[in-house]
């Protein structure tokens, strides 16, 4: 399977489907990493190293996760083709945005820990399903977790769950146990959800 091409066929998504795909995406993604950061909590992949980075020195997360997603621009690139890595690039600047300007448009007066980390973990996986299924990613560890599924068959869910342990194993220098507790559910109904759902013989158009 080759992802993102332009062109639209009877099989593949036109310009338009894929511009309200990827919104609804990026949207989704960020309204989860935004109940995630109200809660003081985090979530595997870059977006996870990006939130506990922010907790650790206060920089503007949006930056953070663009920087730190620049060095998987050139696998997406090499392996992936350049029209997928060209709507990956604006899927992470858009995020990068949004996840700046949300806090602005909402606020949370009371949110239960465990309820907003499911909830999340749902939200961010419906967002990067949405993103995918029109020839983009989220950025980071997602693009090599996806290029190993369309290679190798493995599991992109299970991919992503792996290098969520490496980061978790790290977080207890910035977290408390019982946040890093609360952020282990929420990885792991993420990449459930993903693992669950994101089958290549389910859903063919691009």
């Amino acid at each position: 399977m080759r992802v993102g091409r332009w062109n639209a066929t009877a099989t593949r998504h036109s310009p338009l489907e894929d511009a309200q795909g990827i919104a609804s995406g990026v949207l989704l993604v960020a309204l989860g990493i935004s109940i995630l950061a109200h809660l003081g909590f985090f979530v595997g992949g870059i977006a996870g190293i990006s939130l506990l980075i922010r907790y650790a020195t206060g920089w503007n997360f949006g930056l953070i996760y663009f920087v730190c997603n620049l060095p998987f621009f050139g696998l997406a690139v090499l392996r992936m083709g350049r029209a997928f890595t060209i709507k990956t690039i604006i899927v992470v600047a858009a995020l990068s945005f949004v996840t700046a300007w949300l806090p602005q448009m909402l606020a949370f007066d009371r949110l239960n820990p465990l309820f907003g980390v499911v909830l999340a973990g749902i939200l961010i996986g419906y967002g990067m399903l949405a993103v995918f299924r029109h020839g983009a990613s989220v950025g980071g560890i997602s693009i090599l977790a996806f290029y190993l599924q369309d290679r190798f068959g493995w599991r992109a869910g299970l991919i992503l769950l792996a290098g969520d342990v490496l980061i978790f194993a790290t977080s207890f220098a910035f977290l408390t146990a019982g946040a890093i507790g609360y952020s282990a559910i929420g990885a792991l109904v993420l990449n459930l959800f993903v693992a669950i759902n994101h089958r290549r013989d389910r859903y063919v158009p691009l």
